[in-house]
């Protein structure tokens, strides 16, 4: 893990299923983080047929009163490797689910913890409700045979922000918004972990559909300012906070401020696609991809914004 000391790898690469594994299960890479706490982290990249959507950080707190999962990975098939992972560490139950937002590669494992219940945002839940059919067909045709059996289970239990204590762990559930507009972070007051979810992304280029920038920014100020040692992100390495939460600000920062001065200066959507992010962001993982992608999904309504901005 980049910038902090080496912690034991307890289940990486792990294979389910007989040598002779299908091609399409999912190896989780899952890792000891903090005492009694599991990260999996995902590759960074898009989605495809290849990967199966496995591009995202889910976690896990085991808790003497059970376990603590948040966010259940993009399809059915890898929710259920998901819970096999927890059953190899520890034979106590999933009792509380969450999910940190509405993303596909987020919420579509849901299906394999229906059993338990599933927390979000009340506006998260709407959000799921209301666009995970258009989600779940998008996967299908991303992934092809590793959404096999998905079908979507939105949250239906509204989370509450505020302190909360689990088997000995002491929490907090932030509400904030930004990467979409209701975004959960949970901290493990105990342990100093922070699970930001796709509030923050390390060494990758944000997503942005539907980003708030400066609602964003305000929220990453905000876990900035937490008592947080560890921090796993929505995806990339789990790392130290500070960095990688000033990283992410300084390039959603640009993007808002870089899109606004194109439309100021009278650019059109073909001018501002041939542009490039500057030398700072060329390390991210599909940063042309993730730039092209946000320059369709922002500049239109800010580019509307400066042409029918009232002349004094």
């Amino acid at each position: 893990m980049k910038g902090m000391a080496a912690l034991p790898v307890v289940l990486a690469g792990l294979i389910w299923g007989t040598p002779a594994a299908r091609a399409d299960e999912y190896r989780l890479d899952v890792r000891s983080v903090a005492p009694d706490t599991y990260a999996v982290i995902g590759a960074t990249e898009d989605f495809d047929s290849t990967n199966g959507g496995n591009v995202v950080n889910c976690a896990f707190v085991v808790t003497a009163a059970g376990v603590l999962v948040v966010d259940t990975g993009p399809t059915a098939r890898y929710g259920a490797a998901l819970r096999r992972a927890i059953r190899s560490i520890t034979p106590l139950p999933v009792v509380r689910v969450l999910n940190t937002h509405h993303h596909p590669d987020h919420i579509l494992g849901n299906q394999a913890f229906a059993d338990v219940g599933i927390e979000s945002a009340e506006a998260s839940i709407a959000a799921q409700v209301r666009e995970g059919p258009a989600f779940l067909d998008n996967m299908y045709r991303l992934v092809l045979q590793w959404a096999a059996g998905t079908e979507l289970h939105p949250a239906t239990r509204a989370a509450v922000a505020g302190p909360f204590e689990l088997g000995g762990h002491r929490f907090e559930l932030h509400l904030l918004s930004g990467h979409t507009g209701a975004d959960l972070a949970l901290l493990d007051v105990t342990t100093g972990v922070l699970f930001a979810g796709d509030l923050v992304f390390h060494g990758r280029a944000p997503t942005m559909p539907h980003a708030d920038a400066d609602a964003w920014l305000a929220s990453l100020d905000r876990l900035a300012s937490l008592p947080a040692t560890t921090l796993v992100p929505g995806h990339g390495d789990v790392t130290r906070p500070a960095s990688v939460i000033a990283a992410t600000s300084d390039y959603v920062r640009w993007l808002r401020d870089h899109l606004e001065a194109a439309a100021a200066a009278g650019l059109d959507l073909t001018d501002v696609l041939a542009q490039t992010p500057p030398d700072r962001f060329r390390s991210l993982a599909v940063i042309d991809a993730e730039y092209r992608r946000a320059v369709l999904q922002w500049y239109p309504a800010i580019e509307r914004r400066h042409l029918y901005r009232p002349r004094p």
